[in-house]
């Protein structure tokens, strides 16, 4: 492994390491500390050895670099010494005479002698025409005319190529006056002359001439930029090269030499550097896992009793820690404690929270259940137990009109009034204005009516809140077991069936529980799921009533009156469905189709022809019901002045200001408001003042008395005098004979609606109902 792997190798075990987890936290602290320290050191390693292994390299490059140089000079300074041989043989006379005169015998003596006196083994003359005089080796025609052409040239230096030897060779010109040839000298660089030149290097160093054809590219590329260093892995070695051009006396083909040294054998002097640093990160990892050691086991062992503590807490006991010191971790028993004591006072107030209403603070929903439960468990033979479902009446019209704070308040003081008079017996909110009661110790059923009958007397007496005045009852179901059920779930129910038959038979009272109202419940739940289908599947239509002017003696209006086709019940009366489905909202889509459908039918009709459609308390309460109309009439096309909106008196009652701000918006679109059923409900001026209705219905039970009944007569002639002095029309509902037309146009009625003109027709029927009412004689009304 080389000191350049180990960091990493050291990482990679490290990241193995942190994969494990070690269930003591001392032991964690203390591998915690040796890893840091590894990785610390480790990293040091690996910086210092990553420094030396470069200032090796520097230093080898160094020293490459430096053997170069001294054999260029070396090269330079016997080019020299043979260049001044050479120059002198080759200005002498003789010898210039024998060259220019081919004289062979006398150029070879004279080249032996210069081989003798300098030293050099090969020394020849190469003349113009190319021939070679003295030369005892063999060179090829390729080099020899590479030498010619480099001379030719003016090259005096360099390298020379000879029988695959390299040559240290000079070439003086011979010249007679003009050159006649050139006297070459050289000497020869073998292995011996290369290991003298790398006996002064570091050990591994070699050196090695080679034509620079023979390099691979990338290694020529190098040379010849001059950036000669290369590093190579040979057999798991890693080994430095040093190419340099040298100058030669030939072609295109330069020598290049070539300097090799061993980088390994080279970092391998500095290998007690690095297992010196080595010993000392393990003895360094010895003292800190030691150190790191005793001081997890200081901090851990009062951590070890705050998780037994812990412990003891989660198996629902009380548990403390001593506190033994001042320190953080004396602090952290105190907190401890503190925590302890936080954590029991949070449970028990969590738990009344859980079990209670925080506005009555009343058992909540689950706490009653549970209470039911054992009570049933509990009860003997000869007791009975009863549960009270209580619902404050009309509590929803307080919110409403007053405000949730108030709401709330009542709430809170018929929580009152009712726990002092329930006594012993258990009183739970059960969510909104419901309550429940559980009766037990009671021997008979006449008991439990005595206790509910209480509950309702104590409602008698109005509520003061806030200077309001709140008059309010309640209704009650009851439930009994075991003949009601014998769980809680059982009796709950039937106690809740039992509240709703309390509601619908008029609200203040009380009621037991009929075997009869499970049924009656199933029945509803179905009418509601046949109701929803009826939405998808479209099995609503319209009929339409006319309204007729007397005076004019035309049709002037229709009302939309809604009709249920049900696939298997035939046609269901609105009377069995609209109040089921005011009930669950359904009414709200119901009235929307209702309005739309309307208003596209009646856009065929004559333009003095309006369309009167009921909006139902529910669908007048939604935040877009003035959205609703304007698609209506958009859609349609129908004028604005053609729809007459008909509100019930029960509507003024529940939220005066948001129901006549809404009453003047749809005014404001154009739209005709009509007050149907006047006189039945609460009535009052105020109403009229407060809003100028375009129309108000007589409701059909003033108009059956007309011919019987004197105080009928005077209240539609009161009404008729009242809406004729505010601008309103009146008309009249449930006209079925001629004495009542007349009667009513004596009080001042001019407008009708009633079996007498027609009964409510599909809109099939409508055409030909325009047409055999318009135009008659007012005497000839029967049907």
């Amino acid at each position: 492994m080389s000191a350049a792997q180990f960091p990493w190798n050291i990482a990679r075990r490290f990241l193995r390491l942190r994969m494990f987890r070690f269930g003591s936290l001392s032991i964690r602290i203390a591998a915690l500390y040796a890893a840091l320290f590894v990785l610390t050191f480790a990293s040091f390693i690996f910086i210092a050895t990553r420094g030396i292994e470069n200032y090796a390299e520097q230093v080898v490059a160094s020293e490459m670099q430096s053997n170069a140089n001294a054999f260029d000079r070396i090269l330079d300074l016997q080019s020299k010494q043979m260049a001044s041989g050479s120059a002198i043989l080759a200005a002498d006379f003789g010898f210039r005479e024998s060259v220019a005169l081919g004289d062979v015998p006398t150029i070879e003596s004279a080249l032996v002698s210069l081989r003798q006196r300098m030293d050099v083994p090969t020394a020849f003359v190469l003349t113009l025409e190319g021939r070679v005089i003295g030369l005892k080796k063999r060179i090829s025609e390729e080099k020899l005319n590479e030498l010619w052409l480099a001379v030719e040239s003016g090259e005096t230096k360099g390298l020379m190529q000879i029988d695959r030897q390299y040559y240290g060779a000079v070439a003086a010109p011979i010249e007679a006056p003009d050159v006649i040839g050139w006297l070459v000298i050289g000497q020869p660089l073998d292995r011996a002359e290369m290991a003298s030149l790398t006996n002064l290097a570091p050990t591994g160093l070699s050196a090695r001439i080679v034509r620079s054809d023979s390099l691979p590219a990338r290694w020529e590329a190098r040379a010849s930029a001059g950036k000669g260093l290369i590093e190579v892995m040979e057999k798991d070695e890693r080994i430095l090269y040093r190419l340099s051009e040298l100058s030669a006396l030939s072609g295109e083909a330069k020598p290049v030499l070539i300097l090799r040294q061993s980088l390994t054998n080279a970092l391998g002097a500095y290998s007690p550097i690095f297992w010196l640093l080595i010993t000392l990160g393990i003895v360094g990892l010895a003292v800190v896992v030691s150190v790191g050691w005793a001081v997890a086991r200081n901090i851990t062992r009062p951590l070890g009793k705050l998780d037994r503590a812990a412990q003891q807490i989660g198996a629902g006991e009380r548990s403390k820690v001593q506190v033994e010191s001042d320190d953080e971790i004396g602090r952290l028993a105190g907190t401890f404690n503190r925590m302890v004591d936080a954590i029991t006072e949070r449970e028990d107030r969590i738990s009344h929270i859980a079990l209670h209403d925080a506005l009555t603070g009343l058992p909540n929903r689950k706490f009653y259940r549970e209470e039911v439960d054992v009570a049933l468990k509990r009860c003997t033979p000869d007791q009975i137990l009863a549960i009270f479902y209580i619902d404050l009446d009309n509590f929803k019209s307080v919110n409403d009109s007053l405000g949730h704070p108030i709401g709330d308040e009542l709430l809170r003081d018929a929580t009152s009034r009712m726990t002092e008079t329930l006594g012993h017996h258990q009183l739970a909110r059960l969510g909104g204005d419901e309550f429940g009661v559980l009766i037990r110790d009671v021997a008979t059923v006449d008991a439990v009516a005595g206790i509910a009958d209480r509950l309702e007397k104590c409602f008698a007496r109005s509520f003061h809140i806030d200077g309001h005045v709140l008059p309010t009852s309640i209704s009650i179901g009851i439930a009994v077991a075991p003949q009601d059920g014998m769980t809680s779930e059982e009796l709950m129910k039937n106690a809740d069936l039992a509240l709703y038959r309390a509601k619908q038979e008029g609200k203040g009272r009380y009621h037991f529980f009929e075997k009869g109202m499970d049924e009656q419940a199933r029945k509803r739940r179905q009418v509601e799921i046949d109701l929803k289908l009826a939405i998808e599947h479209g099995q609503f239509e319209l009929h339409y009533q006319p309204l007729f002017n007397i005076d004019k003696n035309e049709i002037n209006g229709f009302e939309a009156l809604l009709r249920w086709n049900h696939p298997e019940r035939g046609q269901v009366s609105p009377l069995d469905f609209i109040p089921l489905a005011e009930e669950t909202g359904l009414i709200v889509q119901i009235g929307e189709w209702v309005i739309k459908e309307a208003c596209h039918q009646a856009k065929a009709w004559p333009e003095h022809i309006r369309i009167a459609v009921n909006v139902s308390p529910v669908q007048f309460r939604t935040n877009g019901l003035s959205s609703i109309i304007l698609q209506a009439l958009s859609q349609s096309g129908l004028e604005p002045n053609r729809l007459e909106i008909e509100i019930t008196e029960s509507l003024l009652i529940e939220n005066v200001d948001s129901t006549l701000a809404m009453l003047h918006n749809l005014r404001a679109i154009g739209v005709r408001i009509a007050l149907d059923d006047f006189g039945t409900g609460y009535s009052s001026l105020s109403y009229l003042r407060s809003f100028p209705f375009d129309k108000i219905k007589i409701d059909r039970s003033f108009v059956i008395d007309i011919l019987t009944n004197k105080g009928s007569t005077a209240i539609i002639r009161a009404i008729t005098g009242l809406a004729a002095a505010f601008g309103m029309d009146t008309i009249a509902e449930g006209v079925e004979d001629q004495g009542q037309v007349e009667a009513l146009l004596e009080n001042g009625c001019e407008n009708i609606q009633g079996f007498l003109l027609s009964r409510p027709l599909p809109i099939s029927d409508i055409p030909d109902l325009i047409a055999r009412l318009s135009g008659q004689d007012k005497q000839i009304l029967l049907l």
